[in-house]
């Protein structure tokens, strides 16, 4: 469970990425019935408006993730559940109906046609690119890393005391003035010391001027 976060976090990450990149691609080609020659091609973000949106909401949930608290964890692990829950049926839509509406503003701004009902008429065949159904298995997966963050959220290992800087640190020390100077206390000094760290612990003590490689 150690690496818990770092695999919730890099999931979240990708598949947010991959999401934004879906948006710029073309998900559809339509051919009219009458119109202009050739197919025209639909892109992720005309086929599904809130494809693009959504996908930047689960690259800022990921960035999130590597830094909240436990309550944070949970409530940010629901929100992804949610929004991967309607990005993959929106998706789903696309890929198993070929609904018009899909590809009804590409087809207006080429002929200039409006309605869902003209554009239906007008529209010959809709084909589909590889695109819908690898982001659609994509939102599979962010589901199930949703469901991962809420179940291992209490395992993961604290952020707060890392952005904790030094003086703040001797500050919430006790005030006794004494150091603590027992074996048992060197001992878990030392124990906590050797703890491996992940690569967010990392980038988190190279931000604060540590040298990652003492």
């Amino acid at each position: 469970m150690r690496r818990a976060r770092l695999l919730a976090v890099t999931v979240v990450l990708a598949v947010g990425a991959l999401g934004t990149i879906s948006s710029t691609q073309t998900w559809l080609s339509v051919t009219l019935r009458q119109g202009p020659d050739g197919a025209l091609l639909v892109p992720g973000a005309a086929a599904l408006p809130v494809l693009a949106p959504l996908s930047l909401a689960v690259l800022a949930l990921g960035a999130a993730l590597s830094i909240v608290g436990l309550v944070l964890r949970y409530a940010f692990g629901a929100l992804t559940v949610v929004i991967a829950g309607v990005l993959a049926w929106l998706t789903g839509v696309v890929v198993f109906q070929r609904p018009p509406s899909a590809a009804a503003s590409t087809v207006t701004e080429a002929t200039g046609i409006t309605g869902l009902d003209a554009v239906a008429e007008l529209v010959e065949r809709v084909t589909l690119t590889p695109w819908p159904a690898v982001t659609l298995i994509a939102w599979m997966v962010l589901l199930a890393a949703g469901a991962f963050v809420i179940a291992t959220a209490s395992t993961w290992k604290g952020a707060g005391r890392r952005y904790r800087t030094d003086a703040a640190a001797a500050t919430a020390a006790p005030a006794s003035g004494s150091t603590p100077t027992s074996a048992s206390a060197v001992a878990s000094a030392s124990a906590s010391a050797s703890t491996p760290l992940d690569a967010v612990d990392s980038w988190d003590g190279l931000s604060r001027g540590e040298d990652p490689t003492r």
